[in-house]
């Protein structure tokens, strides 16, 4: 069969693939600087055949790898940047690597090579049996800052997909069906006047004052906010000396809900708020719009299919030593936590690393917090999704013992499984576009004649260093 094929070469590359996600864990970079992840990627991808095209968006660390020439065309997401802070050792125990260096502190070394490893299966299997259809592997910067999607999304590059497939490291072999909360990312600037603190503070206009009133005015308007919703934000600048009156001063916020129109609504008036705080303090302010990314709208279609082939392509069976990895690194962490997050998914898991699958069919149209820009994605063309045991149940994405799993063996085995599952689903798509009809009238009937508009506005350009001239 055909899916055997699949499964059997991927168990032989295996060892060529885990080491394409050691190498990025070991060379971590931030939101738009994954220079090394993003060129590893496309040497691989374009010594198996695809043709690569970079510099989406202006944006050199994003780029599409292409196999084929014709319908149906199916897309892979793909991406590969770390976060501040979470350098650490395979260790259970915090012993950081580069001390505040960066960490693949939400597996994103294990999620792009997943990807790659699925794309580059499926095309061997088309290459052999003569399959048509056109494969693209997406290489997508910056999902931690939630915006490289989006700016990949004004460039027009998912518009002509019939469907697209992605993942997520997780604590659990899952469909994701439940939605991934909309995120406004965006920072005010006030200016105001500067004077000396003592002798002359009549003189002056405090922007770090304005800053304060405005969180303030954003902390009274939790109570008025729909349940789920979030306002979170830190200072990033608050002046220079205590006795010099602060004459600019900036405040950074995250503003997230269920949907795309609920967070506009909490944007318009945290405007508002912050047009008020200005006002009192007769300063001005400017804002700056870093993302704007939609909620993601699941497509139980794509997650059913997929579901069923991480069944077909069988469990991990973590070993004894991968068993006590895990309870070494769970004791880290406070046990109460711990069992919330066993218990978060309405599903009681008893062990730390679980083998079994499940289908939480029941979560759709339920919102659970943390953002994604695959939202964006979501909202162009159906989307499937699931999630792997990449790290022990309790351990928190964006903490250092997920650094720590997902650089070792039991992340890598994660890894191999949703890129079986990712590879045996484009198959199945790629030889049966009926799923794909049925997926895409889920999609219309979810999106309700509702069309994508990127949320980043036109003159807000991809955070990136100019190419120096040499």
């Amino acid at each position: 069969m055909a899916k055997n094929s699949i499964l059997d070469w991927l168990d032989e590359k295996q060892s060529f693939f885990s080491e394409i996600a050691n190498d990025i864990w070991d060379h971590p970079q931030l939101a738009y600087e994954e220079t090394y992840a993003a060129t590893l990627q496309m040497d691989t991808l374009r010594q198996a055949g695809f043709t690569i095209k970079s510099d989406i968006a202006g944006i050199p660390t994003a780029f599409v790898a292409e196999f084929g020439n014709s319908q149906p065309i199916i897309g892979v997401l793909g991406e590969y940047d770390a976060l501040p802070g979470l350098s650490q050792k395979k260790s259970t125990t915090r012993q950081e690597i580069n001390p505040n260096g960066p960490g693949h502190g939400c597996g994103h070394n294990l999620l792009g090579t997943a990807g790659v490893e699925a794309v580059i299966a499926l095309k061997t299997e088309m290459e052999n049996n003569q399959l048509s259809g056109t494969i693209r592997y997406y290489g997508c910067p910056a999902e931690e800052v939630l915006s490289g999607k989006t700016f990949m999304a004004k460039e027009g590059v998912f518009d002509d997909l019939d469907c697209a497939l992605t993942w997520h490291p997780g604590t659990s072999n899952i469909t994701a069906s439940f939605s991934m909360q909309a995120m406004v990312s965006i920072k005010f600037h006030f200016k105001g006047i500067t004077a000396h603190a003592a002798g002359a503070p009549h003189a002056g206009r405090s922007a770090l004052d304005a800053v304060e009133l405005m969180n303030v005015g954003a902390n009274y308007m939790r109570e008025h906010t729909l349940d789920g919703s979030r306002i979170h934000y830190v200072i990033s600048n608050g002046g220079l000396a205590p006795n010099v009156v602060p004459d600019n001063a900036s405040v950074w916020y995250y503003l997230r809900a269920a949907s795309k129109a609920q967070v506009e609504q909490m944007l318009r008036r945290i405007r508002k708020i912050a047009q008020g705080a200005a006002l009192m303090t007769e300063t001005e302010v400017s804002e700056e719009m870093l993302a704007n990314a939609y909620d993601t709208l699941p497509n139980n279609t794509l997650n059913d299919l997929m579901y069923e082939n991480m069944i077909t392509a069988g469990s991990q069976k973590f070993s004894l030593e991968e068993d006590s990895f895990a309870n070494d690194l769970v004791a880290t962490v406070d046990q109460e936590i711990v069992q919330s997050a066993k218990q978060s998914m309405g599903v009681t898991f008893k062990e730390h690393l679980p083998e079994d699958f499940y289908n939480l069919q029941h979560l759709k149209g339920t919102s659970i917090g943390g953002s994604t820009d695959v939202g964006d994605v979501s909202w162009i063309t159906p989307v499937g999704q699931i999630m792997t045991t990449c790290a022990p149940i309790g351990v928190q994405p964006h903490s250092w013992q997920a650094t720590a799993s997902y650089g070792s063996s039991i992340g890598l085995k994660g890894m191999h499984l949703a890129a079986k599952s990712i590879a045996l689903t484009l198959y199945d798509l790629i030889t049966n576009e009926s799923v794909i009809d049925k997926a895409r009238n889920e999609f219309e009937k979810d999106t309700n004649g509702k069309g994508y508009t990127a949320g980043i506005p036109d003159s807000v350009q991809p955070p990136v260093l100019p190419v120096p001239n040499v």
